[in-house]
């Protein structure tokens, strides 16, 4: 009996830790978590859609859009025409953009169905943690030409804000 309450309490502190941690974490404001604006954003390399890797190194001295989003999301869902749309204009003049699909299983109907043209790629274990725990989405970085955060966006980023923040950054 002794062993079994030994156990119960070793689960419960346990849980109470990973509350807490949760807890505190959404007490610090969505702009002053790490990574912070002016930080030099985390590399990572993930696979996309089509098989091929996509490392955040890849695009250094252009300006990065780099959004967490799901296809089930309908946030997510609506700010992706606007991303499409300012990606297309800006492209050719250093502007990139890159989802990471937190979905369950494969966004390849979303995207097709969005006609979407930027890399979309899945996530691995770490680059949730390295970008501040991505618990609630869309979320999305803006990463200037040197690789640092210009800025972060906790919901909806949308068109027009977008466009002018990355003309902004084209400058």
């Amino acid at each position: 009996m002794k062993t079994f309450q030994k156990y119960l309490l070793f689960v419960v502190l346990g849980l109470l830790a990973v509350a807490g941690y949760y807890f505190i974490q959404n007490l610090i404001p969505f702009d002053r978590q790490r990574p912070t604006i002016g930080e030099s954003a985390p590399e990572f390399s993930l696979v996309d859609l089509g098989g091929g890797r996509v490392r955040l190194s890849d695009f250094r001295g252009k300006v990065v859009l780099l959004n967490f989003g799901a296809s089930w999301c309908p946030p997510c869902k609506e700010e992706m025409p606007g991303f499409q749309n300012v990606f297309l204009k800006y492209r050719n003049k250093g502007f990139a953009v890159i989802t990471v699909a937190l979905d369950d299983s494969n966004p390849s109907s979303m995207v097709k169905e969005l006609g979407i043209r930027f890399p979309v790629v899945m996530p691995d274990e770490k680059i949730s943690g390295d970008y501040g725990n991505i618990v609630h989405i869309p979320v999305s970085f803006l990463i200037g030409k040197d690789g640092k955060i210009i800025k972060k966006v906790l919901g909806l980023y949308a068109e027009k804000d977008l466009r002018s923040d990355v003309e902004l950054a084209l400058k």
